[in-house]
């Protein structure tokens, strides 16, 4: 054999043994139910859940309106909550009553028109109109409040008169608009996020505990005694599992865009190619978890910790960054589900913008180098 061919020999048996890895992992990949579950059905239950179940829109809130006094005035206020969307309207006569429905929780807020709400607005004084809201989830109600002052201006202004109002308004007319979520629907905020956690859990959570499994199992020892590389084994172990989280990115895409009716305004191709970048740092930090801890429950619960509850919490799929606290803030700076989030909601609903995507495929390709670096360092074929 001449030494110019052993080089070429040598990497087409690579080549072999890598393929006979991934074909080995796709095997069981597919046999094992547990892996399904997490893999396949996990992903299209929060689509599901995430995208009919959870909702930060407030619609038909319970409020109970106190006519003390049912006159035609106070009943067309009473009408406005009525009519609007926005609100359920329990019409009552009391405040004691309305009151008990509140402690029952039949409510979240009461409208009290006053007694002398009808004599007092003839006479062209000032009438109060006091509004109560059940401030145990302080955004819900401020929301509320929000809502029912909405409500109540409107009547204002179709009971005034359109001179006097235009003369009180001045010549500036304030004119409010929503850009990137015109239907102001909260899905369209969520869904995409929704990606990142499917993203999460078929990369990190679901390699890192497999992987152990291998460990507890003595499969990797069995690998060692093989000519096959600790790469190769590395690559034989991501493959399939990168494949499977591309599937999952395919759902979601195709569930957001015909299901949930979520604008897509970026580039499929640039948003395919971050989730590309994503899905190796969840596989990076899988592998990295797999390779420090080599038991299948601790495996679970630490890339849990490191990946999938800061995706949920800490990356600005659900509360906004700027409002927590400065420490945090800096803390959610090390996560790639920040950047990740940033980037996919930015695509779907502003489209391409070059600062957000420069910066966030920048910062993932760096951690999926860092981490794929970390994992070749910590496998290694030697029994300990």
């Amino acid at each position: 054999m001449k030494p110019g061919n052993t080089a070429p020999r040598l990497q087409a048996g690579g080549m072999r043994r890598l393929g006979a890895l991934i074909r080995k992992e796709g095997r069981q990949m597919s046999r094992d139910p547990a892996t399904m579950l997490v893999g396949v059905l996990l992903p299209m239950a929060l689509l599901l859940l995430f995208g009919y179940g959870l909702s930060l829109d407030v619609k038909n809130v319970p409020v109970a309106v106190v006519l003390e006094d049912p006159s035609p005035e106070a009943s067309q206020v009473a009408a406005g909550f009525q009519l609007s969307p926005y609100f359920k309207a329990h019409l009552v006569t009391s405040m004691p009553l309305a009151t008990r429905l509140m402690l029952d929780r039949d409510v979240d807020g009461i409208v009290l028109l006053p007694g002398d709400f009808t004599r007092r607005l003839r006479r062209g004084e000032r009438t109060d109109v006091q509004v109560l809201v059940n401030g145990a989830d302080a955004n819900r109600a401020r929301t509320i409040q929000r809502y029912a002052q909405g409500a109540l201006a409107q009547w204002v202004a179709r009971e005034t008169d359109g001179g006097k109002a235009q003369a009180a308004a001045g010549p500036v007319q304030v004119e409010s608009r929503l850009w990137f979520n015109e239907a102001h629907e909260s899905r369209h905020f969520l869904v995409p996020g929704l990606i990142v956690l499917v993203m999460t859990l078929i990369g990190a959570f679901l390699t890192a505990l497999v992987v152990a499994r291998e460990w507890e199992r003595g499969t990797f020892e069995a690998l060692f005694v093989t000519p096959v590389r600790s790469h190769e084994i590395l690559l034989g172990k991501a493959v399939p599992y990168f494949a499977l989280g591309m599937a999952g990115f395919a759902l979601c895409l195709v569930t957001a865009r015909f299901l949930f009716e979520v604008p897509l305004r970026g580039s499929l191709l640039i948003l395919t190619g971050g989730s590309m970048l994503y899905l190796l740092v969840a596989l990076g930090i899988g592998l990295v978890v797999s390779a420090i801890v080599r038991n299948q429950f601790a495996a679970s619960m630490l890339a849990a910790v490191l990946s999938f509850l800061p995706a949920t919490m800490l990356s600005g799929f659900l509360f906004d960054i700027r409002s927590m606290p400065p420490a945090l803030q800096g803390l959610t700076a090390l996560l790639p589900a920040r950047y990740y989030v940033s980037f996919v909601q930015t695509m779907f609903l502003a489209g391409n913008v070059p600062s957000v995507i420069a910066q966030s495929l920048t910062v993932l390709a760096l951690m999926a180098f860092a981490l794929l670096f970390i994992a070749q360092a910590k496998t290694r074929k030697r029994l300990e």
